[in-house]
């Protein structure tokens, strides 16, 4: 599912007054935080997640493989905080209609 700029305007929108759910450690990124991550989608389908990497590259490739791995889209990265989006079953956001 690819969103459109419209859709991810909206999602940033809902996103803003959220607080990040999961935070990345100094472990990284492990089995165990990618399986809260994908908890948290399934429940509240849009999250914030700290990523407390200092080199960009690495953080970039940590944001990567989350999205990857959990099947979810990256609606917006603003410093160490990113914002993901998974539609789950019950559809609990209701994304404008891509054109």
């Amino acid at each position: 599912m690819n969103l459109t700029t419209k859709q991810k305007q909206y999602l940033k929108g809902l996103a803003h007054s959220l607080k990040p759910v999961v935070l990345l450690g100094a472990n990284g990124l492990t089995e165990g935080v990618l399986a809260e991550i994908d908890n948290a989608l399934a429940y509240h389908e849009l999250i914030k997640v700290k990523v407390a990497a200092e080199d960009r590259e690495l953080k970039n490739a940590i944001v990567d493989a989350i999205t990857r791995e959990t099947q979810s889209e990256k609606v917006q990265v603003i410093g160490h905080i990113l914002v993901l989006y998974r539609q789950s079953e019950e559809k609990k956001i209701a994304l404008p209609k891509a054109k």
